[in-house]
C-alpha cells in the first residue's frame, strides 16, 4: 500500500495514502482523536474527513487552537439551526458562522422569539447532541443544489448558491440526521462531540447587514468541551457587563445618546470631553516633540477632491454626501479621512528631497456612514475624532519613519495602559477582488513584501489578513477587543504608494529628477471615542488619576467649613489638579460612598481638627483611609502621580 510522509510537529511519520485527518489523529492516539476539531495541511484549513494523499505537513487542531475553536463553534451553530428547524419547521435559514466569541445564526421566523423560547431551543440542542448524529460532507452540482434549496423553501440559501455558482465553486453541504445545510466547513465528526452549549442572546439583524432588506432574528451562542468552562465563561460575561462602557460610561457621566440626534452620534458629557481633551493634548504635545507639524483642515469638500483621491469610487458608500451627484452642479461630502486635505499642505509649494520627511498631524473630526447594526456605544460611531497624521518621505526613509510611527503608538498605548491588550495584524489586499483597489498586482506585492520586511525587522508578532488593506495600500492594524470579545482596530499605520502620484505630489531629488514620495497614513492613539470606551472597560471606570475628569473631591464635615474647603479647592486647582467640593448637607459616610462609586481617586475630608493643624484626612479609592497628612504633602504626591502619568 502506498505510503505518504506526514510531518507532525517536526516529526515525520508514514501513513497509508488516503487516510483522513481524523484517521491519522486516531492512529496517533484516542485522546487526540477525541479532541480533534479540524486540520491544517501545509497551512491550509481542512476538514477532519479530508484524505491525505501526498507528503505534507499536518496540524491536528483542537479546541485550544483558534481555528479548531472556530470549527467547534461552527458545528454548534449547525446544531442550533437544526434545533430551531425541529421546533419551527417553516424557519428559513440565512447564515451561521463562528465568530471571535462563539457563533450566531440568522433565521427568518414567522414570529419573533421570546425569552421563553430559548430554553426550548437549548433543550432540543441537548437532544441532538445526545443523538450523536454523524456529520457527512457532500457536494452537488449548482443546479441540483439550487433546486433542493428551492424545494425546501430556503430562499437565502438559494441566493448564496447563485453567488457561489457564478464563481465556479463547488457547492458543498453537511448533513446530520434529517438536517442539511449549505456549508464549506470544516466541522466536527458528530454532534456528540459537542458538550456544553448555551444560547447567549437573541437580537434582530438585517439580511446582509442591509437596512433595506428583511430583518431576521439572530441567535448568538457559545459552546465548550466542558461544562465547567462554560460556567467560567458565563461568569466572565457577567463581569464584562459590569465593565461595559455602554452602561458604565453613561452611569459615570462620560456620554449620552439622544434618539432625535441620531444613532452613532454620541454626546460627550463634561467628564468624557475632559478625558478626550487630556488625551488629545498629550498626543499633540508628544507628536510635536517628534517633529510633527499641526494642521487644521475643512470638515467637507467638493466631490472633485474625493475623485482625485479615489474615495469617490472606492469609499463613497461609507460617506455622507451632501447633494445629488446625478443632478447638482456642485456636490459636497463630509470627510471620512483627512489625507486628501493634508496633502494640500505638501502641494502648497515645490518640494525638495531636503524637505522630507514631512510629518503632518491633526486632531481630526471624521464622518463615516456606518450601518445601523454595526454601531455600539462609543466604539463604532458615525462622527468621531482621531489622532491622524501623514508622512511624506523618501524611499530610503520609509522603514525608519514606519518604525517611528509604531514606536509612537506603542509609547502612547503603554502610557494609558492599553499596550498589554493589543495585537498586530498585517492587512493585505485581496488578489481575487482587484476592483476594490488601485494599483497593479506587481505594485501591491512589492509594497506588501517591503512592509513584511519592516515588520520582521521590528520583530513584531503579527497575523496576516487578506482583504483588509486600504484601497491604496497595505497596513499594520493594531487590534484590541472590548469586554465582550469583539475585536476592532484601535490604531493603523498604512503604506500608500498610489495617492502621491494621483495628487501630483512630487519632490526634486538629489539627482535633479522629479519623483513621488511614499506616504505613510497613521493614527497615533486612534479614535478618541473608541479609546475612551476601551479605557472605561479596562479600568472599570477608575481611570488613571492623570486622565480622570475629577481627581480630588473635598468633603467638609459641616456647612460652616465650606468656605475653608473652597479655599483648599482653589489652592489645588491653581496647582493644576481637577478638584470639586461636595457642599451638600449630607452625612460624611454618604458623601464618601458616592465619591467611591464615581471612582474619584482621592477624597479629602476636612474638619475643625484638620483646619487647625493644616492637614487633610485622605481617602484613596484604591487603598481606603490613608490617614491625615499636611496639605502640601498630599499636593506634592498628587502632582507627582499626575506628572508621571501613573496608571493608578
Amino acid at each position: 500500500m502506498e505510503q505518504v510522509k506526514v510531518t507532525l510537529k517536526g516529526d515525520v511519520r508514514e501513513f497509508a495514502a488516503g487516510m483522513s485527518v481524523a484517521d491519522i489523529a486516531k492512529e496517533i492516539g484516542a485522546g487526540l482523536y477525541k479532541a480533534a476539531c479540524a486540520g491544517k495541511i501545509d497551512g491550509k484549513m481542512v476538514d477532519l474527513r479530508t484524505p491525505v494523499t501526498a507528503d505534507c505537513t499536518l496540524e491536528i487542531l483542537t479546541f485550544q487552537d483558534p481555528d479548531g475553536k472556530h470549527a467547534y463553534w461552527h458545528t454548534a451553530a449547525h446544531v442550533m439551526a437544526q434545533a430551531v428547524k425541529r421546533l419551527y419547521p417553516n424557519a428559513k435559514l440565512a447564515i451561521g458562522p463562528a465568530i471571535d466569541n462563539g457563533f450566531y445564526y440568522d433565521i427568518d421566523l414567522e414570529r419573533p422569539l421570546t425569552p421563553d423560547d430559548l430554553p426550548k431551543i437549548e433543550a432540543e440542542i441537548k437532544k441532538i447532541i445526545k443523538e450523536n448524529l454523524p456529520l457527512e460532507r457532500f457536494e452537488l452540482p449548482s443546479d441540483q443544489a439550487k433546486t433542493n434549496m428551492q424545494e425546501d423553501g430556503q430562499d437565502y440559501k438559494v441566493e448564496l448558491i447563485e453567488e457561489h455558482s457564478g464563481k465556479g465553486e463547488a457547492i458543498s453541504f453537511y448533513r446530520q440526521g434529517e438536517f442539511t445545510d449549505l456549508c464549506a466547513g470544516p466541522h466536527l465528526m458528530s454532534t456528540g462531540c459537542l458538550k456544553a452549549v448555551k444560547i447567549t442572546n437573541a437580537t434582530a439583524a438585517y439580511w446582509r447587514g442591509d437596512a433595506n432588506k428583511k430583518q431576521l432574528q439572530r441567535l448568538y451562542g457559545i459552546a465548550f468541551p466542558k461544562a465547567s468552562e462554560l460556567e467560567e465563561y458565563l461568569q466572565k460575561v457577567e463581569e464584562a457587563k459590569k465593565r461595559d462602557h455602554n452602561l458604565l460610561g453613561r452611569q459615570l457621566g462620560y456620554f449620552t445618546t439622544v434618539d432625535y440626534i441620531g444613532q452613532g452620534l454620541p454626546v460627550l458629557m463634561p467628564n468624557g470631553a475632559r478625558v478626550v481633551q487630556t488625551l488629545s493634548r498629550f498626543v499633540e504635545d508628544e507628536e510635536e516633540k517628534r517633529g510633527y507639524l499641526l494642521t487644521k483642515t475643512p470638515f467637507m469638500a467638493k466631490s472633485d477632491l474625493y475623485k482625485i483621491s479615489g474615495h469617490w469610487d472606492h469609499y463613497r458608500e461609507s460617506m455622507f454626501v451632501l447633494g445629488d451627484p446625478e443632478s447638482d452642479k456642485e456636490v459636497f461630502a463630509l470627510r471620512p479621512m483627512t489625507c486628501p486635505f493634508q496633502f494640500q499642505v505638501y502641494l502648497n509649494k515645490k518640494r525638495s528631497y531636503r524637505d522630507l520627511p514631512m510629518r503632518l498631524n491633526e486632531t481630526s473630526t471624521l464622518f463615516r456612514n456606518e450601518a445601523s447594526g454595526e454601531m455600539h456605544g462609543l466604539i463604532r460611531v458615525r462622527q468621531f475624532t482621531i489622532s491622524e497624521g501623514h508622512i511624506a518621505c523618501l524611499p530610503e526613509q520609509l522603514e525608519q519613519e514606519f518604525i517611528g510611527c509604531v514606536e509612537l503608538t506603542n509609547y502612547l498605548l503603554d502610557t494609558v495602559g492599553l499596550k498589554e491588550d493589543i495585537t498586530y495584524r498585517f492587512s493585505k489586499w485581496d488578489e481575487n477582488n482587484k476592483e476594490k483597489y488601485i494599483g497593479s498586482p506587481e505594485e501591491w506585492e512589492t509594497v506588501q513584501d517591503r512592509m513584511r520586511e519592516i515588520l520582521n525587522d521590528m520583530k513584531i508578532e503579527y497575523t496576516e489578513a487578506d482583504g483588509e488593506a486600504a484601497f491604496y495600500g497595505p497596513k499594520l492594524d493594531i487590534q484590541m477587543k472590548n469586554v465582550h470579545g469583539k475585536e476592532d482596530t484601535l490604531v493603523t499605520v498604512q503604506i500608500d504608494f498610489q495617492l502621491a502620484e494621483r495628487f501630483g505630489m512630487t519632490y526634486v531629488d538629489a539627482d535633479g529628477q522629479t519623483k513621488y514620495p511614499y506616504v505613510i497614513h497613521r493614527t497615533s492613539l486612534g479614535c478618541y471615542e473608541r479609546t475612551l470606551a476601551l479605557l472605561i472597560e479596562k479600568y472599570a471606570g477608575a481611570l488613571p488619576m492623570w486622565l480622570m475628569p475629577e481627581q480630588v473631591r473635598i468633603l467638609p464635615l459641616s456647612d460652616r467649613l465650606i468656605p475653608d474647603a473652597k479655599g483648599i479647592e482653589a489652592k489645588l486647582q491653581q496647582a493644576g489638579l481637577r478638584v470639586t467640593t461636595d457642599t451638600r448637607s449630607e452625612k460624611i459616610g454618604y458623601k464618601i460612598r458616592e465619591a467611591q462609586l464615581e471612582k474619584i481617586p482621592y477624597m479629602l475630608v476636612v474638619g475643625d481638627k484638620e483646619l487647625e493643624q493644616g492637614t487633610v484626612a485622605v481617602r484613596s479609592r484604591k487603598d481606603g483611609d490613608l490617614g491625615t497628612m499636611p496639605l502640601d504633602e498630599f499636593l506634592s504626591k498628587a502632582l507627582h502621580q499626575v506628572a508621571t502619568k501613573s496608571k493608578e
